[in-house]
């Protein structure tokens, strides 16, 4: 329709994909629950919503690294483009890095850098994203697989984690949702949003069930090394000679740099099956038309691995260690939460939420906007990881905001209480 010889504006139609997508985004979920703080309370705001330690003194990053990254910006060498699968010596760099655990070596093609572990994600959702395809996703998980397989139109099809053993698969329940048109399935290990980390027979029985099922392998290990509990991290690629594995990573946790953008796709495929099905070819294809990462953080890669100190990995994880034990503690004190599992990797846990036990609550959600609007704590709602009536809360706080959140959070469950009936 024209009035006075001007079309109608034909824009702003609403996009169902990218709807569907912002619905799984835990960033969006977050952000809702810091529109409910009272911004005239004058205690700061504790951050259990997110996990980003880097806001905080005890968590920076190792002088190697920075010195590292601010060498690679004066040298001039890496203010270029960069190539689509990423700077060779940096791709060199994270395959000899990651090949340290594994049975055999990796090679720069089989690496593909990234802007992050995010970025990681949407790169494989998109590739594995033909007509028809599924692919199985962990509840609880992490629900950017979610939102950028939904903006795909990939189908996802949930598996559960099993709380009572320490948040393994349900290897029955994975196999029961597959189908001939799945195409792979996702594991975040160590776990977020779980703290928890998988055993090598865990492993060995996923990818035998992958290997069963004929799908690949698309494994997490964003935070891998970031563990503070007796139980080892084993990469899944050690067991790429059972089914292929596609390994998610970056510096963002272990180096505590988020911010910094840097992340990696990794290939663990020593029978040849992901280049036969043109899988690494679609990742760099898909490279090639989307955002590079900072060419001066990939520059800076080889002496960020070669230079930061064991020690401060160490000195990270007690840190970490002690953060993960005082909130384990003090969770378990509040009548109404209960950690089924103690964190042991990562930076995060489940806790189950009792809703029995407060008068005045409805769900997760309502429990996590009021406990932002009474007491100044924000608190993922689990919810948004396909878990209701659950909570995750991140520990990478500075430990006297962690442990005044924390009693923030309990004084709120006692205001909120049931009264005892008295017979």
């Amino acid at each position: 329709m024209e009035t006075s010889g001007l079309a109608e504006w034909r824009f702003g139609a609403a996009n169902p994909a990218l709807e569907a997508a912002s619905r799984q985004s835990i960033r969006s979920l977050v952000r809702r629950v810091y529109d409910c703080l009272d911004t005239s309370d004058p205690r700061p705001v504790a951050p259990f919503g997110h996990g980003d330690p880097s806001a905080f003194a005890c968590f920076r990053t190792a002088a190697a690294a920075a010195e590292a990254v601010a060498a690679a910006v004066l040298s001039g060498k890496h203010s270029r483009y960069s190539p689509a699968a990423g700077v060779a010596d940096a791709r060199s760099a994270v395959a000899a890095y990651l090949s340290r655990e594994l049975p055999y070596e990796l090679a720069a093609g089989d690496v593909v850098l990234t802007a992050g572990c995010n970025h990681a994600i949407e790169i494989m959702m998109a590739v594995l994203a033909s007509p028809g395809a599924n692919v199985l996703l962990p509840r609880p998980g992490y629900p950017t697989y979610e939102a950028r397989a939904a903006l795909r139109g990939l189908e996802f099809r949930h598996f559960d984690l099993v709380p009572e053993k320490g948040w393994e698969v349900d290897l029955d329940g994975l196999v029961a949702v597959a189908d001939e048109r799945t195409v792979a399935m996702v594991i975040v290990n160590p776990s977020n949003p779980c703290g928890s980390v998988y055993s090598h027979d865990h492993l060995a029985k996923i990818a035998e069930t992958a290997r069963k099922l004929g799908v690949l392998v698309i494994s997490d290990e964003v935070y891998g090394h970031y563990g503070f509990g007796s139980k080892p991290f084993v990469p899944m690629g050690v067991f790429g000679e059972t089914a292929p594995v596609v390994t998610l990573g970056g510096i963002s946790k272990r180096w505590m740099v988020p911010g910094w953008r840097l992340g990696w796709i990794a290939a663990s495929d020593p029978k040849g099956a992901l280049r036969d099905k043109k899988v690494i070819q679609s990742i760099i294809s898909y490279c090639g038309i989307s955002v590079d990462p900072v060419t001066f953080v990939q520059g800076a890669i080889p002496q960020i691995i070669a230079n930061t100190d064991e020690a401060f990995f160490e000195n990270a994880m007690n840190v970490m260690r002690e953060a993960a034990e005082i909130c384990y503690q003090k969770l378990n004190d509040i009548d109404c939460t209960t950690c089924p599992h103690k964190p042991e990797r990562s930076m995060v846990v489940m806790v189950k939420l009792d809703l029995s036990c407060l008068d005045g609550i409805d769900d997760d959600v309502d429990f996590c906007t009021k406990v932002a609007r009474e007491e100044s704590v924000v608190i993922c709602p689990g919810s948004g990881l396909g878990m209701k009536d659950w909570l995750r809360i991140t520990f990478a706080v500075d430990r006297s905001l962690l442990e005044d959140g924390l009693e923030r959070v309990k004084s709120f469950c006692i205001r909120h209480a049931k009264a005892k009936e008295v017979n």
